[in-house]
């Protein structure tokens, strides 16, 4: 236990190296009345000289000076040695200022370790079609974690689909013939979103009076931009088939196209075809709310199979008679 209190107005003020030498608004008036201001060890060189903070001396002198007048220690890390010893004699902690988005930052880095030189192996050999399976299996983790209401695992699987996104971003960057980063990503995601919605970053636009004009009009939009010839270019034929048909449905809507001219129904892939077209066009969400059946589905036969257990039955040999006998009301 430490034998001495630190003086009054003694501070660790944090920094985030990222952000420069900026610091948090209540560490100003601690920086102008210091006696000293001393850098960390850990504090690189552009920071202490941008802050003009002496080198941070002995852990026994520091300790010294701050017992008899006020010193501040600027650091990148709170549990730096010399941070430590002075908050556990009572100096005042200074967080650093929030960068938002910062954790984005850190992603990218450790996402460049992984694939440079003396990274992970296994990291440094996949490539844009070996990640694809780990994208679709995240993305319905993700609507799994969305459907449970899972707030945990929703967190974690929005990391995992973010994984994917910064993996594929440093793989494209090593392209010899058509490199990109995630730079060029966001900030074509950036010049979309602000492109797109004039009625927010441009004054105002007519077109857009509530959520489904602007739904329209983002459309209307698009097909201008990638200057497409159909309106149903640019509908991604590999997703589910019944969300496929949704998309399709809700496209050809817009466009005024009638339910008559779908596919005829004459079979039941075309019926299904219909029935997700109509539902979508109804306002209905065809793939959510048909894995919620699913899910129904499985939770009754779960049901069934436990009741059939406790009257003894082993429900693999159950048949129809015995299924419907347990087959929840």
């Amino acid at each position: 236990m430490t034998p001495w209190r630190a003086a009054e107005g003694c501070a660790v003020v944090l920094i985030d190296e990222r952000l420069g030498p900026a610091l948090a608004a209540e560490a100003v008036p601690l920086l102008r009345s210091a006696y000293t201001v001393y850098a960390s060890a850990g504090l690189g060189e552009q920071a202490k000289k941008s802050l003009g903070a002496h080198d941070e001396p002995g852990l026994a002198e520091l300790l010294g000076h701050a017992a008899r007048s006020p010193v501040v220690l600027i650091a990148s890390r709170a549990d730096d040695a010399a941070a430590t010893a002075l908050r556990d004699a009572g100096a005042h902690l200074v967080p650093a200022p929030r960068l938002a988005g910062g954790g984005l930052l850190d992603a990218v880095a450790v996402m460049d370790r992984l694939r440079s030189p003396g990274g992970c192996p296994w990291d440094a050999e996949q490539t844009h079609n070996s990640l694809r399976q780990y994208l679709v299996e995240e993305t319905y983790e993700l609507l799994d974690a969305i459907e449970q209401d899972d707030r945990g695992a929703l967190r974690e699987e929005l990391g995992d689909v973010l994984l994917q996104v910064l993996f594929h971003a440093r793989v494209a960057a090593e392209d010899a013939s058509d490199p990109f980063t995630i730079d060029d990503v966001a900030e074509a995601l950036v010049a979309k979103l602000v492109g797109r919605h004039p009625h927010v970053f441009s004054g105002g636009d007519p077109a857009v009076r509530d959520a489904h004009s602007q739904q329209v009009r983002w459309e209307e939009l698009k097909q201008s931009e990638k200057r497409r010839e159909s309106i149903v270019d640019g509908v991604a034929l590999g997703q589910p088939a019944i969300a496929l048909a949704a998309k399709l449905g809700s496209r050809t809507g817009r466009a005024g196209l009638p339910l008559d001219l779908l596919p005829g129904g004459a079979d039941a892939a075309e019926e299904l075809f219909r029935v997700a077209v109509r539902a979508k066009r109804g306002g209905a969400e065809p793939e959510g709310e048909l894995r919620a059946v699913a899910r129904r589905f499985v939770d009754d036969v779960r049901a069934a199979e436990r009741a059939a257990r406790a009257d003894g039955l082993n429900p693999e040999t159950l048949e129809a008679e015995g299924w419907r006998c347990y087959w929840p009301r």
